[in-house]
């Protein structure tokens, strides 16, 4: 089995899972590893089962998605796609911000969703550049602790884990959507430096990818310029 990717399918709908079930087992390099039609079962079986990916959907009968994924996320054996109905779910930037690696329309072609597994299971964010920043937009000015008041100390935290201006440059524009080679091109750098500092951030912020540093540049208020 080696060079499979084992997925986990939590879902309320018995069709939605079985349409899911279908596509992995038909396709070579996939296999459902377990379902769930709950969150707690979700929670505890992706413990044991210690799936590569697990498609988790947000709004589930008593225990919910979001704190199924809370429970799974701490073990960095799963990575967690959230699934959902309704395009930028509230719900999904929590999760983002737990550190899920993405959401996945639950309209998705097939396609989609096997890049998308594809994707995380490579060590990536599921989102492109222009729809992180359009999602954490959407959200993130919703969340108190992004009040105007609280931005200096956010950005005093951030600034504190020793990133250099250049660095703080390249996170901006991140957050912002840039693409790599957008910075490169407003920067004056070459793609790969580009690619260098995104990894050196990513080790001194703890992160996996662009997505979850751009949610910590939103939560610090790196997008407004300081007073």
């Amino acid at each position: 089995m080696s060079g499979v990717v084992s997925v986990f399918l939590a879902d309320d709908d018995d069709r939605f899972r079985a349409a899911y079930r279908k596509l992995f087992d038909r396709t070579e390099g996939f296999r459902v590893a377990g379902e769930a039609g709950d969150g707690e079962t979700a929670a505890r079986l992706v413990g044991a089962l210690k799936p590569a990916v697990a498609l988790l959907d947000v709004q589930m009968p008593g225990m919910s998605g979001l704190e199924a994924a809370r429970r799974i996320l701490p073990d960095a054996a799963t990575r967690v796609i959230m699934l959902t109905t309704f395009d930028l779910d509230e719900y999904v930037y929590e999760a983002l911000a737990l550190g899920a690696s993405g959401f996945l329309l639950k309209n998705a072609s097939p396609q989609e969703v096997l890049q998308a597994v594809r994707t995380v299971h490579a060590g990536h964010a599921m989102l492109a550049p222009e729809v992180t920043a359009r999602l954490i937009r959407r959200f993130a000015p919703q969340r108190p602790e992004l009040r105007p008041e609280l931005r200096p100390a956010r950005r005093h935290a951030f600034a504190g884990q020793v990133l250099s201006e250049r660095e703080l440059q390249v996170v901006r524009l991140v957050a912002r959507g840039h693409s790599n080679q957008q910075i490169a091109d407003e920067l004056f750098l070459s793609v790969e430096t580009v690619r260098t500092y995104l990894r050196r951030m990513f080790a001194k912020l703890g992160v996996n990818d662009r997505t979850h540093l751009a949610v910590l540049a939103h939560e610090a208020g790196l997008l407004y310029e300081p007073r």
